[in-house]
């Protein structure tokens, strides 16, 4: 197996600096101009800045203005990072030791950088202020679902704890909260298709076989609230949000189903009430049986006038 280069600058903000490869066939005069093109969203002023800062940089240093196209060579150069609005909610650590992290996301704060959310992120904020620039995410939340993500401190047990999570090797119990329906019958086992098209917010339930099983039940109800035990046995996109939709409760806060809302960035009220409760497996390094239990409360469910109000 290829060793994967090491990055010939530093980490900034926690985030390793993007690599480009330089393809093998091309007819660029020069490394800015292939870049000039390939980074369109980029001014090529911008470009030209970086350059200039020897910020774009080969193996060998920062690259001059003018250096030639070194076909299948690559640069390295960190992007410019877009505004973010802070996230105005902690992370509790629930576990750590020297393998593994275990924290509890808040709602709206996505778990990984990507697109407009990257300093705004758990794993950048869990490598800056807990110094572990070695973090990687074992599996990931959406950004408004909260709960338990588990993170590998050691980058020697990556594989083994990410293995878990791709084998569906990991127990995970989820809360929800949505109006109660006294003709719904439960426990039942949802079963459905689901497909994700990219570009396009909402998945969708289509006819076919199933690729998505959760277990779903009533643990009580209040008010025509309805507090339920999500057991999914797969792990597609926005699974247990469709399935709730699929059966007539939609879970509180879902901009996406049944139907999208444009919500702003920055609007943190009235969060999806889903909660990532609990995280139970075998330890891949000790053989030892794990389980975390998340310490947050639905607040629709514990202050629901609050949560209406907010």
């Amino acid at each position: 197996m290829r060793r994967r280069q090491r990055p010939p600058l530093p980490k900034r903000h926690g985030l390793d600096p993007a690599r480009l490869r330089l393809p093998e066939e091309g007819d660029w005069a020069t490394i800015r101009e292939h870049l000039v093109e390939r980074l369109y969203r980029v001014p090529a002023a911008r470009i030209d800045e970086m350059l200039a800062a020897g910020a774009i940089v080969d193996l060998d240093g920062p690259i001059s203005p003018d250096a030639p196209y070194v076909p299948g060579g690559a640069v390295w150069f960190h992007r410019d990072l877009p505004v973010e609005a802070f996230v105005p909610f902690d992370i509790a650590v629930v576990h750590r030791d020297d393998d593994i992290l275990v924290v509890d996301k808040p709602h709206f704060l996505a778990t990984i950088p990507r697109g407009r959310h990257i300093l705004e992120t758990a794993l950048v904020r869990l490598r800056r202020d807990l110094d572990l620039p070695d973090l990687i995410p074992a599996h990931r939340l959406d950004r408004t679902t909260a709960g338990l993500v588990l993170f590998v401190v050691n980058p020697a047990r990556r594989g083994a704890y990410q293995t878990l999570f791709h084998r569906r090797e990991v127990r995970k119990e989820y809360e929800a909260i949505a109006r109660y329906d006294p003709e719904l019958a439960l426990p039942r086992t949802v079963r459905s298709r689901i497909v994700k098209e990219k570009h396009v917010l909402p998945a969708f339930e289509v006819d076919g076989e199933p690729n998505s099983l959760t277990e779903v039940s009533l643990l009580e109800h209040r008010a025509g609230l309805g507090r339920y035990l999500l057991r999914p046995h797969t792990g597609r996109t926005h699974q247990l949000r469709l399935h709730m939709n699929s059966l007539g409760a939609p879970l509180l806060g879902d901009d996406f189903y049944p139907e999208v809302t444009d919500k702003a960035i920055n609007d943190f009220t009235r969060p999806l009430q889903l909660l990532a409760a609990q995280l139970a497996f075998t330890d891949p390094v000790s053989g030892v049986e794990r389980s975390f239990r998340t310490t947050r409360r639905l607040q629709a469910w514990d202050d629901p006038v609050g949560w209406a109000g907010n």
